[in-house]
C-alpha cells in the first residue's frame, strides 16, 4: 500500500552528492529523507579501483566507498528509501514527489542529486570490459594506464580534453572519430594536433572491443572505416569512451532553469536553483569536473544552504507570529 512520507529536506539521488547532503542535513537535526534512485551509489558503483578520493592511503573500491557513505548517512540519522522518483512538483510548497512504488514524498526543501550518466557505445564487448580496460573517465582511471597505449573515442571537447589528460600517463593516445573533422573548440584541437603523443584515426567507428586473459583485460579494438567499409584492428590496452554525459534532469524540465545540455543552473558559488528551497548538487549541475570528491563537496554545500534557508523561513514565520512549516501543515491535513 502506498505511503506518504514527510521531511524538512528531501534528497533525490543516492550518489556521493546525495549521501553527503544526507550526512550534513542529519547532523543539523533536519531528519532528511533520501530516495536513492535506480542506481544507489551512482557511477562509482561501476568503478573498481579508486586512488584519488582523499583520506585513503591504499586503493579502495568504488562500491565499497559508496556503501561506507550510505552507512554513515544512516548512522547519523538520515532516512534512506530504496525507491525511484518518477514525478516531482516544484511549483508550490510543500514540494511533492512520487516514487515508482506509488509512495508520495513531501518536503519543505529539496536537494536534487540525480547525477549524470555517461553515454556509451552500446556494444556488448564494451560492457564486458567495462572496469577492465574500458572507462568513461580519464581523470578517474588514467593513472592505471601509465606507459600504455590507449584509445579515446569521440570528437568533441570531452574527447579532446580526455585525450590531452591521458598524455600525462599513457605512452600513446589514439583518438578515434567517426568524421573527418573534430567538433571540439579550435584551441583544444590545436593543442591536440601539436602533442607528440597523440595521433588521430579519422572516419572510423569501433565495431568491437577486443580482449582476453586472466584476469580479463582490453587488448585492442576492431574498427570499421565509415567510407570504405574496411575493417582493421588497433592494439591498445585501454579504451576511453568520451561521447558525453546526460544529466538526469527530465523530471525537472519545464520547472527548473536548465542549460542547453540539460544541466541544472545554479546561482554563482551556490547550489541554489531558480526556485527558492530547491538545491542541486553533484554531476546534475557540474559538467566540468565530474569527480566524486567535488560531488561530495557540492552535497555538503546543498545541505548547509538548505539548513540556512529553512532557518530563515522559520525566523520570518516566528517574527510574523505565524508558521510556515509546510510539512507540519500537510501532516496535520493528512
Amino acid at each position: 500500500m502506498a505511503q506518504r512520507h514527510h521531511s524538512k529536506v528531501l534528497i533525490i539521488g543516492g550518489g556521493p552528492a546525495g549521501y553527503t547532503a544526507a550526512i550534513y542535513a542529519a547532523r543539523a537535526n533536519l531528519e532528511p529523507l533520501l530516495v536513492e534512485g535506480m542506481q544507489p551509489g551512482g557511477q562509482l558503483t561501476i568503478t573498481t579501483d579508486v586512488e584519488n578520493y582523499p583520506g585513503f592511503a591504499d586503493v579502495i573500491q568504488g562500491p565499497w566507498l559508496m556503501e561506507q557513505m550510505r552507512r554513515q548517512a544512516e548512522h547519523v540519522g538520515a532516512r534512506l528509501i530504496g525507491d525511484l522518483v518518477v514525478s516531482c512538483d516544484l511549483t508550490q510548497r510543500p514540494f511533492r514527489a512520487v516514487g515508482d512504488s506509488g509512495d508520495e514524498y513531501i518536503a519543505d526543501s529539496v536537494v536534487i542529486a540525480t547525477g549524470a550518466q555517461a553515454r556509451w557505445l552500446g556494444l556488448p564487448s564494451e560492457e564486458t570490459y567495462r572496469g577492465a580496460g574500458v572507462s568513461a573517465c580519464a581523470t578517474c582511471d588514467g593513472f592505471f594506464f601509465r606507459g600504455r597505449k590507449v584509445a579515446v573515442i569521440g570528437g568533441g571537447n570531452t574527447a579532446v580534453e580526455e585525450a590531452l589528460y591521458l598524455t600525462n600517463h599513457a605512452s600513446e593516445v589514439v583518438l578515434i572519430h567517426r568524421r573527418d573533422r573534430l567538433r571540439a573548440e579550435k584551441i583544444l584541437q590545436d593543442r591536440l594536433f601539436r602533442h607528440p603523443k597523440v595521433r588521430v584515426v579519422w572516419d572510423a567507428v569501433v565495431e568491437e572491443v577486443l580482449g582476453g586473459g586472466t584476469p580479463p583485460g582490453v587488448t585492442g579494438v576492431r574498427l570499421r572505416d565509415v567510407k570504405s567499409g574496411a575493417i582493421s584492428e588497433l592494439e591498445v590496452e585501454g579504451v576511453f569512451v568520451a561521447i558525453g554525459h546526460t544529466p538526469v534532469t527530465e523530471l525537472f524540465r519545464g520547472q527548473l532553469a536548465l542549460d542547453g545540455e540539460g544541466y541544472i543552473l545554479t546561482r554563482p558559488d551556490s547550489t541554489a536553483t531558480d526556485i527558492e528551497g530547491v538545491f542541486a548538487a553533484g554531476d546534475v549541475r557540474d559538467k566540468i569536473y565530474r569527480q566524486a570528491v567535488t560531488a561530495a563537496g557540492l552535497g555538503c554545500m546543498a545541505a548547509l544552504e538548505a539548513e540556512r534557508w529553512l532557518a530563515g523561513i522559520e525566523d520570518a514565520a516566528h517574527a510574523s507570529g505565524g508558521t510556515d512549516d509546510g510539512v507540519a501543515k500537510q501532516a496535520a491535513a493528512d
